[in-house]
């Protein structure tokens, strides 16, 4: 009988032992047990590491962001709404304080009876189409260290209806930080469209309302605090799905939405305050005219909100609708303003692209005469430049002027007045 051949370790060339054994591990790789201990070893070291590093990538700054300088950083993005930067300011200031005290806390082996609970304070933004409400939260999402999530509140029902169920808002805060629970429980989270899901009718009794009043007793428990399941893939849930348990306690929510047709409530309250002898007629002029900076939880409540949902949003403040001297300036100031992005490909080509005062002037008339707000800005220029990004890449040209007849007549040509329900 022929004798069995000894293995040898192709790593370290130890034969086999009882002391060390050498195995087959597939297409005749033979191993021994010393080596393998040691490449279990490495990988515990590396993973180590790689957590390390991650770690360190996730801790807080080692300075915290001043309001001030919170504010001038909006600044380089977000033209005017300077009350509305404050509050956001402030708000996301308070929120890295008190994500520095928990990890003070977290590090103390006790903690006294006389320390305060700092408690969170929930923003709502209100703002006309265009103004800047989810630019601002785009914004404060280059500043911030944290995890930062932007979702939509229409695509909300109350569970067990076709949609999404509300914890699925979760979800995208988890994507964000690569599904760190701990990290995702001290993120920001902007609710967009928030007015979407306002009470449809003041009698409940008539249908169900499941994208509306639903969505807003199910929001209650996240906005105020509560250990929530999650479904890891969003949408809905299902009992073999597995769960990620998150502490909404330490989330700061923004909430924002247009909320189309309040300055109808809030011109019924205010002039319930105005009527009689002695009306100082500009300040009435005034308040007519920008009615959304006086706008109150009550008038939220009479637009649709639940009384309930709006104490867990005690922050409101108000965006002004846009005047002709903000778009103006948004065409040309901020970071990504829109004539620098033109410009920038305009120059991939290798052309200079000008535009001058006049043309910028009338794209802002024609945003003004709209009521299209910074949008619109967009969607005029967008018009305008159509037929010059078609045909200057084929041309030798090296610069290319936009003026204000240009302007007038690309807008002439589009139909732009017939479209928008403005012909002359």
């Amino acid at each position: 009988m022929a004798k069995k051949q000894a293995l040898t370790c192709v790593m370290c060339g130890a034969s086999d032992s009882p002391q060390n054994r050498v195995v087959t591990v597939f297409n005749n790789l033979t191993i021994c047990s010393d080596c393998i201990d040691f490449i279990n070893s490495r990988r515990e070291e590396s993973l180590q590491e790689d957590k390390a590093e991650k770690d360190t990538g996730n801790e807080m700054p080692a300075k915290i962001p001043t309001p001030h300088e919170i504010r001038d950083f909006l600044d380089q993005y977000v033209i005017g709404q300077e009350e509305a930067k404050k509050y956001l300011s402030v708000a996301v200031y308070n929120h890295y304080k008190r994500l520095a005290e928990i990890d003070a806390r977290g590090h103390a082996e006790a903690k006294a009876d006389s320390e305060v609970d700092i408690e969170k304070s929930n923003v709502i933004l209100v703002g006309p189409t265009g103004t800047g409400k989810t630019l601002l939260a785009k914004s404060i999402a280059r500043l911030l260290n944290v995890p930062f999530a932007i979702v939509d509140a229409t695509v909300l029902t109350e569970a067990g209806y076709v949609g999404e169920d509300v914890e699925s808002l979760l979800t995208r805060l988890l994507q964000a930080c690569d599904y760190d629970v701990a990290r995702a429980e001290k993120g920001i989270v902007f609710i967009d469209e928030i007015d979407k899901i306002a009470r449809k009718s003041d009698n409940p009794s008539i249908t169900r309302d499941v994208s509306g009043e639903g969505v807003q007793q199910g929001l209650l428990k996240l906005l105020e605090g509560s250990t929530v399941l999650v479904p890891p893939n969003g949408g809905r849930k299902h009992p073999e799905q597995k769960m990620i348990a998150i502490d909404t306690k330490n989330i700061l929510f923004i909430c924002g939405g247009a909320f189309d047709g309040i300055e109808r409530k809030i011109a019924a309250r205010l002039n319930t305050q105005v009527v009689g002898f002695g009306q100082d007629a500009t300040k009435r002029k005034e308040r007519l005219n920008n009615l959304m900076s006086y706008v109150m939880p009550m008038d939220l409540k009479s637009f649709g909100l639940i009384p309930e949902i709006i104490g867990r949003l005690p922050v409101l403040t108000s965006l002004n609708p846009l005047d002709r001297d903000a778009l103006r300036r948004i065409l040309t100031e901020p970071k990504n303003a829109i004539v620098r992005q033109y410009k920038r490909l305009f120059e991939i080509d290798g052309v200079k692209l000008e535009f001058t005062p006049e043309a910028l002037d009338a794209i802002v008339d024609k945003a003004l005469a709209y009521k299209l707000g910074a949008r619109g800005l967009r969607s005029i220029a967008e018009t305008v430049m159509v037929d010059a990004m078609f045909d200057v890449p084929s041309q030798n040209t090296g610069e290319f002027t936009v003026t204000a007849d240009y302007v007038e007549e690309k807008l002439r040509e589009a139909r732009f007045d017939i479209l928008t329900g403005k012909e002359e």
